[in-house]
């Protein structure tokens, strides 16, 4: 399936040859969750038979500061530095003075210059900065700054903020002619950003939480909570999640905090970086480096825009965790899927300010299950997948293929077309006949939904926005 980490490349060729193949202490890579996954139940299943009305298959998602050790080392260094200099400058002048009586004048600039130097120790040695390093300034008035590695206080302020993410999901692939259906299990990383009277809201990546059977969360407390999907953008690899309080103990609520959300576009190339993340799904681990680079474009299956590169570690399972600055505001959102296994001391996240907009429209979705096939809405269409060979070939839009629209349905009341290509419901993006499927089985008849498609005129294809009143499968049978 399209937007997997790239350490699932080849796996479905391989997947009955070797179980073993590519695994760490018995874990099986796996591209839903960023992580590693070992597989929990293998089952072969008669072939999948698409619903011609786009009756989906239901997803089950249930869902004071004390001074640092460096810096008093830091300090000392400095203060015994500036005594040795001293004692130099001292020395230097008693051979002078014992050789000749006259100094000469390119000495005494020297002297001069060493007890500048000296002046320069012993003012501008300042303590540890808001950055996070020990900032001095240079004879020639330069300030310079070195980072210091020290970031237990802000990992002990951000950590109730971080959860982990077990995305049980359902994976298909095909061997000798036969279809089979196997249940693993990913682990990923979240983040904890808002909250209202009933509900926590979470930011993940798409990929941790793709085809989800069963979302569940683990907190900085070691509980655990299923979770549901509010909202995603495939493009961007962008998804909201929701957490019901009532699934929460009162110790859990009292321990978790909602995390700070910084500005990304204020950021500067070497300022330290912070890295936390469900790593090889082991519980949370803690990286730091800097900003490498920032406006980074990483082509995938599609190009991604302003990433921010860094080089503390990013690892499977990191995925969807938090980049920190070193105030422990989250600046990007991490994605192990991004670069992938094909860099090394490279890792690249999403930044918070590009995304802002799209996570606060997702937060505001009303959090939906997956209802029964008798409420379900329904569009009343035939669609098929646009695949990468028909856009290179005919320059359709990536997105749903509409073939067919059925008489007195939602679809025809609403206006779209066949020809219309269907490419988010709700501003969540749709790239496959499945995905829209998905997405519809948690809407019941009489749902309002935004459609967005893109429709062939004389000028190529433009983007158009529709309000479907969803109806039900009888609706348009009888």
């Amino acid at each position: 399936m399209k937007g997997r980490d790239n350490i699932m490349e080849n796996e479905y060729n391989s997947y009955n040859q070797n179980q073993n193949q590519n695994t760490i202490d018995g874990y099986r890579q796996s591209s839903a969750g960023g992580g590693y996954a070992r597989p929990v139940n293998n089952t072969v299943q008669n072939p999948y038979q698409g619903n011609p009305y786009i009756n989906a298959q239901p997803v089950k998602a249930p869902y004071g500061k004390k001074p640092s050790v460096l810096k008093k080392i830091f300090v000392g260094f400095a203060i015994g530095l500036a005594f040795g200099i001293a004692a130099g400058v001292g020395f230097f002048a008693i051979n002078k003075m014992g050789g000749s009586v006259n100094l000469v004048n390119t000495d005494k600039a020297q002297i001069e210059e060493l007890e500048k130097q000296v002046a320069t120790l012993q003012n501008t040695v300042s303590s540890i900065n808001d950055g996070g390093s020990v900032v001095y300034t240079g004879s020639d008035g330069t300030t310079y700054s070195t980072v210091v590695t020290d970031v237990t206080d802000v990992v002990e302020a951000v950590m109730p903020s971080m959860v982990s993410i077990t995305n049980l999901y359902e994976e298909t692939y095909n061997y000798w002619g036969r279809r089979y259906v196997a249940e693993n299990q990913a682990s990923g990383s979240g983040i904890i950003i808002g909250e209202d009277d009933d509900e926590l809201f979470l930011v993940t990546n798409f990929h941790v939480i793709d085809s989800n059977l069963q979302l569940t969360v683990q907190y900085v407390d070691e509980s655990e909570s299923p979770a549901y999907v509010k909202g995603y953008d495939e493009s961007i690899d962008i998804a909201v999640l929701s957490v019901k309080k009532s699934d929460l103990s009162q110790d859990t609520l009292n321990t978790i905090k909602i995390a700070k959300l910084g500005d990304s576009n204020t950021l500067k190339i070497g300022e330290p970086a912070i890295a936390i993340g469900n790593a090889l799904g082991y519980g949370q681990s803690v990286t730091t480096g800097v900003i490498s680079a920032l406006n980074r474009d990483i082509e995938l299956e599609n190009t991604i825009d302003s990433l921010i590169q860094t080089n503390a570690a990013i690892n499977p399972g990191n995925s969807g965790g938090a980049l920190l600055n070193i105030k422990g505001e989250v600046i990007g959102i991490n994605s192990n899927k991004l670069g992938g296994s094909a860099v090394e001391g490279m890792g690249y996240a999403i930044p918070i300010s590009d995304v802002k907009d799209t996570i606060d429209t997702f937060v505001k979705l009303e959090t939906k299950t997956v209802v029964s096939d008798n409420q379900r809405g329904y569009l009343g269409i035939n669609g098929a997948t646009v695949d990468e060979s028909t856009i290179a070939t005919f320059g359709i839009p990536e997105g749903v293929y509409v073939t067919k629209v059925y008489e007195r349905s939602a679809a025809e009341a609403a206006s779209i077309i066949k020809g219309d290509v269907i490419t988010k419901i709700d501003g969540q993006s749709v790239k496959e006949l499945t995905q829209l499927q998905d997405i519809l089985s948690h809407y019941k008849g009489g749902d309002k939904v935004k459609v967005t498609i893109m429709r062939a005129g004389t000028d190529g294809y433009s983007e158009i926005e529709l309000e479907v009143t969803l109806g039900t499968k009888e609706s348009f049978e009888g």
